[in-house]
């Protein structure tokens, strides 16, 4: 991975997306740093993948949450996951 927080969670993610949908080459996460400890990472897939993304009622995304939190932790940094359509 990068080495850098924000790359490492960035590519966790992308590594995640691309693992759920249909057409990974559409997968892209982009970080939103913000104030201090906490960053934003926006995840855009290709429409028809959204909901393999999100799972039913929310479960996926929220476990991918989850990992992202559990794996900040140990960075001491919060980060944010939001699926973009």
């Amino acid at each position: 991975m990068t080495g850098e927080p924000g790359g490492d969670m960035r590519a966790l993610v992308e590594q995640m997306a691309k693992a759920l949908v249909d057409e990974p080459d559409q997968v892209a996460v982009n970080v939103v740093e913000k104030e201090g400890d906490n960053a934003v990472l926006e995840l855009r897939v290709a429409p028809n993948d959204l909901g393999k993304v999100i799972g039913k009622q929310g479960r996926t995304a929220r476990s991918m949450r989850t990992i992202l939190g559990a794996a900040g932790m140990k960075l001491q940094k919060r980060f944010t996951l939001e699926i973009l359509e």
